[in-house]
């Protein structure tokens, strides 16, 4: 990940190049994050992926495990 300020951003915003992540610092310290579109709908979507395979993992653990037949069972 590159970094940059906002002052480089400021005078570059029109022709930025986005193939990865440019973290943006403010008086030497980091403030945002740039990516491209495409790559944060992706993550988002994988962040939503993880967070049902959480919730199945505890329900699991929580409720016990069904065998295939139950799981697929027509009743």
């Amino acid at each position: 990940m590159k970094t940059q300020t906002v002052s480089y951003m400021k005078e570059h915003a029109n022709h930025l190049e986005l193939d990865n992540p440019i973290l943006v610092t403010q008086n030497g310290k980091p403030k945002y994050v740039i990516q491209d579109a495409n790559d944060y709908e992706e993550q988002q979507q994988t962040i939503a992926l993880l967070k049902l395979i959480n919730l199945s993992e505890r329900s699991a653990r929580q409720n016990g495990l069904f065998d295939l037949d139950e799981a697929f069972d027509d009743d």
